[in-house]
């Protein structure tokens, strides 16, 4: 091997830590875990100090949104800057109007924000399919990483401040500190202010054995899920079905939709994982974001597990403003259907996007009809008896993948080719030799849903374990598994998937 000279290290290192759009900062890269774990030698040294220690996190943070979004990260200055002075307003007057205004003022820079880094390419698109081939011409506008989630954060926050659930900050940099806080930063938890910021100034900053025992077991289970399972069955198998369907049979698609339901949830769940973990390192607490959705019996039940923070989210600002089930039934059943339609748009500005919340919002409102309708009906498994809920997540479960289908499918042309595929080119025969050529994958993905399905009291079990474990075998556990990441990964970095939301 041949070690670069002494006067060309400064220039690489200058490139490694220098934005590079083809390489975003994430969790799983070995980057990230040099710079984190320089960040807490001297992160200790502040414990006592919450001014200098605000200031040091809110410099790594930007500084890490550098890396995933360069230049973009001024827009997170800026929508910090935006949503405190707005907020301060608010509490400078009493008249309902006036408030009002603001906080509508507030949701409007925030949509105005991510309407045109989200959507404007999407419009463009739908205006040249109409009006034809140039009608607009714009140049493709980048979409800054993880925006979705901070600009829901940020309205969060100045709407509790006007329903008067939340007393407004006197400090800048503390806001700056919760919006750009790293653990979540890109992609969840979407965390509530109420929540977060009496953390923000503990003095001294706690992490007990406790905390530490389980961030070492999230980091470790993250880890596991996006570097080991997700990357592995999405590289090797899902990205190849969805990619050309027709090469492939309609075991093998029905296979590949399966695959990506678990890739998606080991990857945004991993990542949720590893984010809760980091900030426990740090001495605080995020709210669980996933609990064994696919376990759900009900599609009411799923939502109640899946991306916990976006639906509460959605359930809180956008659900209940709309009239929730104050407004009869029939405005109950439209407002499930409209809160997940601009669900399905948060996410992505396709139709494929907008089809997923459409399908999920109908699911919930014909399960909502259900439960009125049919008497005995139960809104979770954990009430019925163990058929029921057997066959419950059995129905839940392929609903789910098959808003997946949309969900990952380039185009609506893919969708056809697979479902395609699978009613008229199943070809069964070729079962057992699809099995035998993908031996690797299917053992994966078998292990990942077994592990997944196992009782809670087996995850809390090995919980306790690796928490209640002395400090050098937790140390021996975490090299052992990033050796075994290094061991199966691949050359290039795999973002996580809601990256791009």
């Amino acid at each position: 091997m041949i070690l670069p000279s002494a006067d060309a290290l400064p220039e690489k290192l200058l490139a490694l830590l220098a934005y590079d759009a083809s390489s975003p900062l994430i969790f799983s890269s070995g980057l990230f875990l040099f710079l984190f774990a320089g960040f807490m030698l001297l992160y200790g040294a502040f414990r006592r100090a919450p001014m200098a220690r605000i200031v040091y996190v809110i410099l790594f943070s930007l500084y890490f949104y550098y890396k995933s979004s360069g230049i973009y990260f001024l827009l997170l200055v800026f929508a910090a800057a935006s949503d405190f002075a707005i907020a301060r307003a608010m509490a400078r007057t009493t008249r309902r109007g006036a408030r009002r205004g603001l906080v509508a003022l507030s949701v409007l820079v925030n949509l105005s924000m991510l309407g045109y880094f989200k959507y404007t390419n999407f419009l463009i698109d739908i205006a040249n399919q109409l009006f034809g081939q140039g009608f607009l011409q714009f140049q493709n506008i980048f979409l800054p990483v993880g925006i979705s989630f901070f600009v829901f954060q940020s309205m969060s926050y100045t709407i509790d401040v006007y329903r008067g659930q939340l007393k407004p900050l006197f400090n800048w940099l503390d806001y700056l500190f919760y919006l750009s806080f790293f653990p979540q930063l890109v992609a969840g938890p979407i965390v509530r202010a109420r929540d977060f910021i009496p953390q923000i100034r503990q003095n001294p900053v706690v992490v007990t054995r406790a905390m530490f025992g389980t961030g070492v077991f999230l980091i470790l289970t993250g880890l596991f899920k996006k570097a080991i399972v997700s990357d592995y069955i999405s590289l090797n198998f899902v990205d190849r079905i969805f990619d050309e369907p027709l090469l492939y049979s309609g075991f093998e698609c029905l296979m590949g939709i399966y695959g990506y339901a678990l890739q998606i949830y080991c990857d945004f769940s991993g990542y949720s994982d590893m984010a809760i973990g980091i900030a426990l390192f740090m001495g605080f607490r995020f709210p669980k974001n996933f609990d064994a959705p696919y376990k759900s019996a009900t599609i009411t039940e799923f939502w109640r597990r899946w991306h916990i923070s976006l639906s509460t989210w959605l359930r809180d600002y956008l659900y209940i403003s709309l009239g929730g089930n104050r407004k009869g039934r029939l405005r109950t059943y439209l407002n499930l259907l409209l809160t997940m339609l601009l669900g399905g748009l948060w996410h992505g500005a396709a139709v494929r996007f907008i089809l997923w919340g459409g399908l999920h919002g109908a699911a919930l409102a014909l399960h909502k009809l259900w439960l009125a309708a049919v008497p005995g009906a139960k809104p979770t498994g954990a009430q019925m008896n163990r058929w029921s809920r057997a066959a419950g997540i059995f129905l839940t479960f392929n609903l789910v993948c098959f808003g997946w289908l949309l969900f990952r499918a380039e185009s609506m042309q893919t969708v056809e080719l697979m479902l395609h595929q699978i009613v008229h080119n199943f070809n069964a025969p070729m079962i057992p030799q699809v099995l035998t050529g993908y031996a690797g994958v299917f053992a994966l993905v078998a292990a990942g849903y077994l592990l997944h399905m196992l009782p809670g009291r087996a995850d809390a079990a090995a919980q306790r374990i690796v928490t209640c474990a002395p400090l050098v075998l937790q140390v021996l556990m975490a090299a052992a598994m990033i050796w075994f990441v290094m061991q199966i990964k691949s050359s290039d970095i795999q973002p996580f998937i809601y990256f791009q939301f």
